[in-house]
């Protein structure tokens, strides 16, 4: 099975030869490895790129561990990038297996940055890395490149990639990936017995674990406890205020305030959750601490809660964020503040977009509703949209297959089906 990621590939071919490293970041088993050396490689090959020219080093293995020396690594380099006439793309993946146990519990750049920083220097050298677990997150290793770094954030499947995988029309498809997510070795697994194993297994073995060796947690249920709280709460407004109650009332938990605040740091780092804040629309600002969270697929989500919460409104929504997030916006909760000029001041009240999609001079102002069935419920639904006064499109998304229609006050709706497969939807 071969999924193309042609958007990713775009993504690296636009930044060949900058001058810069390449650093391929995003959650693990998302499929980093196989965008660099079964889909770019292909592609330079395609280019007339000489083999010999492709310098591919997996430092995961075994064959390779000597290579996880710097010294040893940099010799190699030197050597298989001797013509100074020719153009080279050196690709390195996983780059935390150069950094030994001493330079990680020092917390000191490893010897492995001076040696990439020094290929930069080599004008016949295009660098590509990836890397990501519990000794290193391939934030790491972009921080550390100080501005000569240049990220490349890869996520689980899209829907229309996950499509091209999956034997089904589109209507099961939808249903199977708000179900199962993205992970690309779930399209392998035959029965819903084995996509859940699969998907419990990661996270437990993979994601809990590199974020509980990475940050010494000792206090792992309570990190397990926030983890099953914030999967049950996936596009809810909440705040760490309200987390610290929640751990006190119904857990029984003393975790303070500042241990929740980290553990929700180090989950982002791991790119398991994303955190989406409030705006002000009219006034032009962020405001208050209610923040939303996703998680960054939903198969990893439903299987953290044994794929017990399968609210479809609250799916759905996670699914469109993901895709905006997939698309290059920058998203924020939408807030609209209302007055009723007939009543006194205290009469305000706040109206939620569930989307402000930024990119570049573009927006849209987008509501998830997963159906429409009476005119209340579309009046509830639009009212937000309907109080923003600028002229950006203003957006539904319905689960329902409906072809994409305009109403007197010019918002859109169009079904989910379109908006996922078709990514000039918007």
């Amino acid at each position: 099975m071969h999924i193309k990621r042609e958007h990713y590939l775009s993504e690296i071919v636009d930044r060949m030869h900058n001058g810069m490293i390449k650093v391929i970041t995003g959650i693990r088993r998302c499929g980093k490895t196989y965008l660099l050396f079964d889909i770019f490689v292909p592609y330079l090959q395609a280019m007339g790129v000489k083999d010999e020219c492709i310098v591919e080093v997996a430092l995961d293995d075994e064959r390779n561990a000597a290579l996880r020396d710097p010294d040893a690594l940099l010799a190699y380099l030197d050597t298989a990038t001797s013509n100074a006439q020719a153009q080279y793309y050196v690709l390195i993946d996983e780059i935390q297996f150069a950094i030994s146990d001493e330079e990680f519990r020092s917390r000191k750049p490893p010897r492995i940055y001076g040696v990439l920083n020094g290929l930069l220097k080599r004008k016949n050298i295009d660098v590509y890395v990836t890397g990501s677990n519990s000794r290193l997150l391939s934030t790491d290793v972009l921080t550390e490149f100080r501005g000569r770094g240049d990220e490349i954030n890869v996520r689980p499947f899209s829907f229309a990639e996950f499509m091209q995988g999956f034997e089904g029309d589109m209507y099961q498809g939808l249903a199977e990936y708000m179900m199962y997510g993205g992970m690309p070795l779930v399209l392998t697994r035959k029965t819903d017995a084995q996509k859940a194993r699969y998907l419990e297994g990661l996270f437990t073995e993979t994601y809990l674990k590199d974020v509980i060796d990475r940050n010494g947690i000792r206090k792992t249920r309570e990190l397990e406890d926030l983890v099953d709280v914030l999967a049950s709460n996936i596009g809810c407004l909440t705040s760490v205020n309200k987390l610290e109650s929640t751990f006190q009332t119904k857990l029984k938990s003393a975790i303070s305030y500042n241990t929740i605040v980290s553990y929700i740091e180090e989950l982002k780092e791991a790119f398991l959750i994303e955190e989406v804040k409030r705006y002000d629309v009219k006034g032009r600002k962020y405001i208050g601490s209610l923040s939303k969270y996703y998680y960054e697929d939903l198969g990893l989500r439903n299987a953290r809660l044994g794929f017990r919460q399968a609210e479809n409104t609250h799916m759905m929504e996670n699914v469109i964020y993901n895709e905006l997030r997939m698309r290059g916006f920058n998203v924020d909760v939408g807030m609209v503040e209302v007055r009723n000029r007939e009543q006194e001041d205290k009469d305000r009240h706040w109206l939620e977009a569930d989307f402000v999609a930024n990119l570049g001079s573009e927006r849209y102002y987008i509501q998830s509703a997963y159906a429409l069935p009476t005119e209340e419920k579309e009046d509830q639904e639009k009212a937000s949209l309907r109080n923003i006064s600028d002229s950006f499109k203003k957006i539904v998304v319905v689960h329902d297959v409906v072809k994409p229609s305009r109403d007197e006050s010019g918002i859109v709706t169009m079904s989910i089906y379109d908006f996922l497969t078709n990514p000039d939807a918007l």
